[in-house]
């Protein structure tokens, strides 16, 4: 049997930062940039990693993004831009499905930019 692939609706852009000011001045733009409908804030993060050969445990935001797939490249130019970390962690998460009317409401918010 052929598998179809669902092309995406929305796409859900995962974003982490040092604190809540910058997640939220980032946010603020997107915002009014019409490249977001909306943003979910985790502000207690820890993250392990290794960077530059060592070990790092540090407390972090983690920024959910909800768009459209057409702005992911603007999203991750803005993020970029102001963003304080030197390699931050932008990545894309393909919805293909979703609430219709969420679904509906979160690309008008998001298309307004793009025509």
């Amino acid at each position: 049997m052929k598998k179809l692939k669902m092309r995406a609706e929305m796409i859900y852009v995962f974003w982490s930062c040092k604190d809540k000011t910058e997640a939220k001045r980032v946010i603020d733009k997107l915002l009014d940039q019409r490249l977001i409908a909306c943003a979910s804030i985790f502000p207690k993060v820890e993250s392990i990693y290794r960077w530059e050969g060592k070990t790092t445990k540090v407390k972090e935001v983690k920024v959910l993004l909800k768009t459209i797939p057409v702005n992911f490249e603007a999203i991750q130019d803005s993020i970029l831009k102001d963003c304080s970390y030197e390699v931050p962690e932008i990545v894309q998460v393909d919805i293909p499905r979703g609430n219709p009317r969420y679904v509906s409401w979160l690309q008008e918010e998001c298309l307004s930019n793009v025509y």
